[in-house]
């Protein structure tokens, strides 16, 4: 038997985290107060008998992250503000001191049933910030409250696929994250933790959806992550693959007069996350009412529709190991195609650094790493000897997928100074 020590280990994905990253696209739904008082931040003195969503349908929310292709959902069950949204015994800044099912309701309930019923992964975003409790000044009179609420959460809303720890308002703020950690390691075993204490998963480094060539899944820091930096101060490399957050619309929690991106900026976010190998969180706030705006809808169905068009039909090749860190694709034959899709084999770890496609000699498309999907878009061409040459200690392709899309160029895929100038300036979660 062999024995894999630690350090090994700790450079390969766990179950949980490769289900994580197969699954690709989560839904953010930012909502709460800041929802009904048009901000994006506030400091815990909003009254929380301005909550009040009539007409709130999580089913509703959760048709529409299957309609943008997610396959879990992540709420801000408490923001920064330390509003609730769900009936705490820590605090009475809650769902129970608002009018709303007459202070009886509880939207983390209600998505966790919508969530289980249609078989959605459910994530929950716990802010450590909390500027609202008189507690917070004291480190470990706050712990406990936070340690406390975080139990409530994870043991009694069923299974959860990801626990989101968000660093804004905690640089220089010490936590008890090893009781933390424990807590979400003991009764929620299969969730991945994003970001702080102990991760599993780490923040891309930006809030406009974008990664950069090379994805790489172990790192020794978390880049432009000033808060885990802080707080973790890695000391050797851990398999810590990216999550892309962005909004669908400017902001992150729904306020009139905000429009949904257009088709060719999500199209643009999805090549420069999922593409590259990075999961996609976007999200998709909910209104006054309770409901995803009818204009957010119509944006997601053109999304959907857009990828069916391109994705929809795969072209599956046979893969072909030619040895010394070549491979074959063989598609039967000639194959008109304008998109390829490689996919690596990420059991033993991330090990393509490199890679090159080659159509009879002629390179199609280049990069640096694979990791879980990696999409090239190119010109149509008709493909008959299509070749992969791959840098890195031992690299293995799980999968080839071509694609004919009839897409006459290739897509835009603005970069980060492009997509600030379409959106103005942007804002923190």
């Amino acid at each position: 038997m062999t024995t894999i020590s630690a350090q090994t280990a700790a450079l390969r994905p766990t179950p949980a985290q490769l289900r994580w990253q197969r699954a690709g696209t989560g839904v953010f739904l930012h909502f709460g107060l800041n929802t009904f008082f048009g901000v994006e931040w506030s400091d815990g003195t909003l009254p929380a008998s301005g909550f009040d969503p009539a007409r709130l349908d999580a089913r509703q929310w959760v048709a529409a992250a299957r309609t943008a292709g997610a396959a879990y959902v992540v709420l801000t069950a408490k923001h920064h503000d330390g509003f609730c949204l769900w009936p705490t015994a820590t605090t009475e800044y809650s769902v129970a001191s608002s009018p709303w099912r007459g202070g009886h309701g509880d939207v983390v309930r209600e998505l966790a049933d919508a969530c289980a019923e249609s078989g959605m992964g459910l994530g929950l975003y716990l802010s450590p910030w909390d500027r609202h409790d008189p507690r917070y000044p004291d480190p470990q009179a706050y712990d406990d409250v936070y340690c406390a609420q975080l139990t409530e959460l994870v043991t009694q809303y069923g299974d959860l696929v990801e626990v989101w720890f968000d660093g804004a308002g905690s640089a220089g703020r010490v936590y008890d994250w090893e009781r933390i950690r424990s807590i979400v390691r003991r009764h929620q075993p299969d969730a991945v933790i994003f970001n702080m204490g102990d991760p599993d998963i780490r923040w891309v480094g930006n809030e406009d959806g974008l990664a950069a060539d090379p994805v790489e899944y172990v790192v020794d820091v978390t880049p432009n992550d000033v808060h885990t930096d802080a707080v973790l101060g890695f000391g050797e490399a851990r398999y810590l693959p990216p999550e892309c957050d962005v909004s669908l619309r400017h902001g992150w929690f729904w306020q009139p007069g905000d429009e949904p991106k257009s088709l060719e900026h999500l199209l643009g976010i999805h090549y420069r996350s999922l593409g590259l190998g990075a999961n996609l969180l976007l999200n998709v706030p909910p209104n006054r009412d309770g409901l995803i705006d009818p204009a957010d809808l119509a944006r997601l169905a053109e999304y959907a529709a857009e990828r069916e068009r391109r994705f929809g039909t795969p072209l599956e090749a046979v893969l072909v190991p030619l040895g010394g860190g070549r491979w074959r694709a063989d598609f039967g034959g000639a194959v008109e195609i304008d998109h390829l899709e490689l996919e690596e084999a990420l059991e033993e770890g991330q090990r393509i650094s490199g890679h090159r496609v080659l159509d009879d000699g002629v390179q199609v498309c280049a990069g640096g790493t694979v990791g879980v999907r990696r999409l090239h878009a190119f010109p149509g061409r008709t493909m008959r000897g299509v070749e992969i040459e791959l840098e890195g200690a031992e690299p293995v392709l799980a999968a080839v997928r071509g694609y004919r899309t009839g897409t006459e160029s290739e897509p835009v895929i603005p970069a980060t100074e492009e997509y600030r100038a379409h959106d103005g300036d942007m804002v923190m979660m």
